[in-house]
């Protein structure tokens, strides 16, 4: 019973990786830029969702909209004011230009008084909630974790397949310059795309909050969800999910059954031998580009 708590907890905690690898994903998908500002935009939903609900008094479920618009707009500001006027140099400078991002706005958080320095609980009207399933307990705050990251996939699975908006991000993931040249706004779509990554990444920082705590350190998370992106394939939306869930369960297992220290790289123990057996990860796309 108790290994069935520790994988349940495993799978919640990947479903948080995996909503943080999604923005690794979709922005690569959409820029072929890797993004690592990714954690640290995470830390700045869960302090707006902090923000919402413990200064402003508004209920949870009305701070989770205002907290994804929140992050929308700096997300579509970043790439707008700092990512675009660099794209077309080499990949490196933009991904040393995502790590500086993530860098600044970690030290302007930890430069708010008695804000930023602190450790801060968001309360949420299911923390202290819990079933017994036959034995086997399990938090309402990782149901809620698995149950939000199934809707969401299930959310962008439509947005994907069905709206022309979502289409239209294929096309561009494809090839920029044809779909540019089939009339479609591919710096817009950009835009899009990045305040979408921000606002999935504020989902998972509303999420991981109840469970954690909220504090300017808590993006450093990122870490374990890029390895996730890298096992589930980088071109993958689904893709992304599972490798979370996958890392979440090797590390929760890990933690239960092998000596202190085991947990912290076992995500990078994974990482390793999907590289060296499966180098485009689970669900990694082909290097042809279709037009």
């Amino acid at each position: 019973m108790q290994e069935l708590q520790v994988i349940f907890s495993g799978v919640a905690q990947g479903c948080i990786y995996g909503l943080i690898a999604l923005g690794f994903v979709l922005i690569y998908k959409a820029t072929e830029t890797v993004s690592f500002a990714q954690g640290e935009l995470m830390m700045l939903g869960a302090f707006c969702g902090l923000a919402c609900v413990n200064w402003l008094g508004l209920p949870f479920w009305l701070a989770i909209p205002s907290s994804m618009l929140a992050m929308a707009i700096m997300g579509w500001l970043i790439e707008r004011a700092v990512i675009r006027p660099v794209l077309g140099q080499p990949a490196f400078s933009i991904v040393m230009l995502t790590i500086g991002i993530g860098y600044v706005a970690r030290g302007l958080i930890t430069m708010i008084p008695d804000i930023g320095t602190e450790t801060h609980t968001l309360q949420v009207p299911y923390k202290d909630t819990s079933f017994d399933l036959g034995g086997v307990v399990i938090g309402a705050t990782q149901v809620v974790v698995v149950t939000a990251t199934a809707l969401l996939s299930l959310v962008l699975y439509v947005v994907f397949r069905y709206s022309r908006v979502g289409i239209a991000m294929q096309a561009s993931s494809q090839n920029q310059l044809a779909a540019y040249y089939m009339g479609i706004p591919v710096q817009k779509l950009n835009g899009l795309v990045w305040a979408l990554a921000a606002a999935v990444a504020a989902i998972a920082g509303l999420l991981l909050a109840p469970i954690t705590f909220v504090h300017a350190n808590m993006g450093f998370i990122g870490l374990k969800a890029f390895p996730a992106a890298v096992v589930g394939g980088f071109g993958s939306l689904p893709g992304a999910i599972v490798g979370g869930v996958i890392i979440g369960v090797v590390e929760a297992l890990s933690g239960f059954w092998l000596p202190e220290g085991f947990k912290d790289i076992a995500a990078y123990i994974v990482v390793l031998l999907m590289l060296v057996l499966k180098p485009n990860g689970l669900f990694g796309e082909n290097l042809r580009k279709k037009v």
